[in-house]
């Protein structure tokens, strides 16, 4: 990388992974659904940005909203998914799950962990749910995942932030540390400082209104109102905004490290 920050960026669209890469991202993680966290795109998506963006992508293995602690079934279908990503170019899978006491699930992450190689794996936020955090990050560790996603178990990662710095240096050197949950161009210099971290994951979306001049107010098609007329796009000029942000923070950060050494 030619620069010091790695930036991630949460795209659902075509449209919006090649806004994120013109921007200056570093990597996409691609999904859908994002009103419920983060859900499995599909093989379309995935193949038509692979075909768009040249930068790495890493896709979510969710294959439903809700919790984390999955059925028979729904696991099947993450291995599924794990398979289809790798077959359309993926370079990276995302996944997270938990058992029903809030742990690690340690067996199915090494079998999807392995079953994804030689693509990386990030543990997505599921980490955050999680009872004991150090306990959940040696178990990630310990079946070969290569990044984790985290807000330190807050649901902004500023407000988490004292937690995703020991969890940095408790996993310095054995695995990535990824802070996301609410960076902005405005806070993302704090988030670093406070952190550490110098890889980060951000929206960098935009609401646009729909280009439908019909519409009918009686009803909507999901839990929230009005979305059917509405779009969540990331644009090239947040992104880069953000980006700069970043690097210039990360810069303080390095600068201030070294006066104190």
């Amino acid at each position: 990388m030619k620069n010091s920050v790695i930036l991630e960026i949460c795209a659902d669209s075509v449209e919006s992974a090649v806004a994120a890469e013109k921007g200056g991202a570093h990597r996409i993680e691609l999904c859908s659904g994002l009103v419920e966290g983060g859900t499995t795109p599909s093989s379309g998506l995935i193949s038509t940005v692979r075909s768009r963006i040249s930068i790495p992508i890493n896709v979510m293995m969710r294959p439903r909203g809700g919790d984390f602690c999955y059925s028979h079934d729904d696991f099947e279908t993450m291995e599924q998914d794990v398979d289809t990503a790798k077959r359309l170019g993926a370079d990276g899978v995302v996944i997270g799950i938990l058992r029903e006491e809030g742990q690690v699930d340690i067996e199915r992450t090494r079998r999807l962990v392995d079953r994804a190689r030689p693509l990386k794996v990030t543990f997505h936020r599921a980490f955050d749910m999680s009872r004991d955090l150090m306990e959940s990050l040696e178990a990630m560790i310990a079946v070969g995942v290569d990044r984790v996603l985290t807000s330190g178990a807050e649901q902004r990662v500023e407000e988490g932030a004292s937690r995703v710095k020991e969890i940095n240096k408790r996993g310095a050197g054995r695995v990535a540390i990824m802070a996301g949950g609410g960076i902005t161009e405005a806070n993302v210099h704090r988030v670093i400082s406070a952190t550490g971290v110098s890889e980060l994951h951000a929206r960098a979306s935009v609401s646009f209104a729909s280009p439908m001049r019909h519409h009918n107010e009686r009803i909507s098609m999901g839990a929230v109102k009005g979305r059917e007329y509405q779009r969540l796009l990331v644009t090239e000029e947040k992104v880069r905004r953000l980006l700069e942000a970043a690097i210039n923070g990360y810069r303080h950060q390095k600068e201030t490290s070294v006066k104190l050494g």
